[in-house]
């Protein structure tokens, strides 16, 4: 379900346009392409924020602490130390440092339009440095927005080192080649539902609804929010979610107790495969062990449907 034909000879980082959009080709796949914006301050102090502010949206509530609340966020996470509070510290002390990066950035930003240049070796920068560092390093702490210790969310949280760290060329770079990783899970996942379900005939009429979500998926995956063409594309995806959110199998009234079971089990199935395939999208990050578990419990399940009447 590559959202390309076979392209051996394409070499990764080709820009063209592609069904009439500019795309960069990584691994098979063509992504959305955007210009990167000139390596400068301002550029990447509108980028950091944006990283920042997406690492909160999808990690756990209440640890999107302010900067200048640093201080007593670490007082907290050094007097809970031994206790089982000290994981929610940490990802509230992580919060902090990020805020406090983001400031100081900020501020040396604005600084550097009025002309106040501040090299990278200052106190400022440095301190900036450290504590996008020392985030990252609490980031193992950090759980998702559901409060699961999901893969992915440590990547997700080093992002905003990597922009401070890399020129944005190569930031921008580095990112394609995530989406095009995320783009194969999603495929992966995707192929194994439909191998899973297609065959059986409670789930008649899956595979098209499964093809057009993962599509929009990968889709969302690709584009950024000020793209104008997000207004056709979120609702669409949103669309194509809710038409596998809310499929019911198809289950016959002579059903056997055990059949129905085996039923219930595909559709709960069904629905974790649909919440993965959202995750992937949504982070922009490879998530192959959930998706290798994934696999796994299909053709765990294919085992329970060999005797299947349905």
């Amino acid at each position: 379900m590559s959202n390309v034909s076979k392209a051996d000879e394409v070499i990764n980082g080709t820009v063209r346009e592609v069904d009439g959009k500019m795309r960069i080709y990584y691994d098979q796949y063509w992504i959305r392409y955007y210009q990167p914006p000139d390596d400068v301050l301002t550029a990447k102090k509108n980028l950091i924020v944006g990283l920042t502010r997406r690492a909160f949206h999808h990690t756990e509530l209440g640890i999107n602490t302010p900067g200048e609340n640093l201080d007593l966020a670490r007082l907290g996470y050094e007097r809970a130390a031994g206790s089982a509070e000290k994981r929610v510290n940490a990802a509230m002390l992580a919060g902090a440092l990020f805020n406090r990066a983001t400031d100081i950035f900020k501020t040396v930003v604005e600084l550097a339009e009025k002309g106040v240049h501040i090299s990278l070796d200052n106190e400022l920068m440095r301190e900036c440095s450290e504590c996008l560092q020392e985030a990252m390093e609490l980031g193992q702490w950090v759980r998702d927005v559901n409060g699961d210790n999901s893969e992915g969310i440590e990547e997700l949280w080093g992002e905003p080192l990597k922009a401070f760290t890399l020129p944005l060329g190569e930031y921008y770079a580095s990112r394609y080649i995530k989406i095009s990783q995320s783009m194969r899970d999603i495929d992966n996942v995707a192929e194994k539902m439909i191998e899973t379900f297609n065959s059986i005939k409670a789930f008649e009429g899956i595979e098209d609804l499964l093809r057009d979500f993962v599509k929009m998926a990968k889709q969302e995956c690709e584009i950024t929010k000020i793209d104008p063409d997000i207004f056709e594309v979120w609702p669409k995806y949103v669309t194509s979610i809710e038409l596998v959110e809310y499929f019911e199998p198809q289950i016959s009234n002579n059903a056997s107790e055990a059949d129905r079971r085996v039923i219930e089990r595909g559709s709960e199935l069904l629905q974790n495969g649909r919440k993965l395939i959202e995750h992937i999208a949504g982070v922009r990050v490879p998530i192959p062990k959930a998706t290798k578990r994934y696999i796994k419990d299909c053709d765990e399940f294919a085992g329970l449907t060999e005797n299947l009447e349905e």
